[in-house]
């Protein structure tokens, strides 16, 4: 018993080429693969970042750009106009 019977396997293989089309497969079998990738590079605390180097391009071996100038606020041309005083308090008649 078991599946170390190859008529078992071929069984299993028709029953998947019946369900997801001969069209699929290649998908399916790539996505399953980087996903297992995916997970033994999880769990071995890998990534692609970490294994390869930042390839050197013509845009990273060149110097930065310079920063954009800074834009300076305008310049007020007259001084604020003072606050006008508020008129004097009434005092009630008869005092």
């Amino acid at each position: 018993m078991g599946l170390s019977n190859p008529v078992h396997i071929a069984i299993i293989l028709l029953v998947v080429v019946l369900l997801f089309g001969a069209k699929r497969l290649p998908e399916l079998g790539r996505s399953l693969g980087e996903g297992m990738r995916g997970f033994k590079d999880s769990i071995q605390g890998t990534s692609e970042d970490e294994q390869k180097p930042p390839a050197l391009t013509e845009a990273t071996r060149a110097e930065p750009a310079p920063p954009p100038p800074v834009a300076q606020a305008p310049a007020a041309t007259q001084p604020a106009a003072p606050a006008a005083e508020p008129p004097p308090a009434r005092q009630p008649d008869g005092v």
